[in-house]
């Protein structure tokens, strides 16, 4: 294979890859393909341009009856047997952004909680939010209660995935943080759990629920 062959067919793969729709993108694509899937009675939840849980449940169920990876992402095949089209020219900005958010906060579950950490080894709160925003190419202020100020508000009706969430829990205020993650969970880091998925509007976090902002 010639090297131009190859640096092709390397840029054809980079642009699919980046050109797929997961969980964490919004938008009116996200919308056509929940509404596809709603008429094929696939469960979706609602129809509102947020590729949540509930449309990831629906696109690995098509998956599986038509015999294509599951996988969870519509990816070109899985947007050819559920669209008869191709899948949209490669994208980027926000909706790119969020997903690299979504998927580094997700591979940092686990990490201990460490009062001060920054860092894989383990972090506080705001501590991870930074990281992950910043492997994201977002810089954001270190302490919740700045980040809370340094975003734009939003209400808990409009939120969105990538949104930061903001708890009272040791002190009046925005004393604790986390990410959104749609469907009423974000992910966080827990003083005993460490980095974890919770309810934020029921339960322990439901009763301290502070408010929320959006970055970008």
């Amino acid at each position: 294979m010639s090297l131009c062959l190859a640096a092709a067919l390397c840029f054809i793969q980079a642009n699919t890859a980046l050109a797929a729709f997961e969980y964490g993108d919004e938008g009116q694509v996200v919308v056509g393909i929940q509404k596809r899937l709603a008429e094929l009675n696939y469960t979706v939840g609602y129809v509102d341009g947020v590729f949540g849980n509930d449309t990831e449940a629906a696109i690995k169920a098509f998956q599986r009856d038509r015999n294509l990876e599951v996988d969870g992402i519509v990816g070109g095949a899985t947007y050819r047997a559920l669209m008869n089209n191709e899948l949209p020219p490669n994208r980027s900005g926000h909706s790119a952004i969020i997903r690299k958010i979504v998927r580094v906060a997700y591979s940092m579950i686990g990490v201990p909680y460490v009062f001060g950490g920054t860092s894989p080894y383990g972090f506080d709160c705001s501590g991870f939010t930074q990281y992950v925003f910043g492997r994201a190419g977002v810089s954001i202020p270190r302490t919740a209660d700045v980040q809370m100020d340094y975003g734009r508000y939003v209400s808990s009706d409009n939120l969105r995935i990538g949104d930061l969430v903001f708890f009272t829990t040791y002190e009046a205020g925005a004393s604790h943080c986390g990410i959104y993650l749609g469907n009423g969970k974000f992910i966080h880091a827990g003083t005993s759990t460490g980095i974890t998925v919770s309810d934020a509007f029921s339960g322990y976090w439901g009763a301290r629920y502070y408010g929320a902002c959006r970055i970008f």
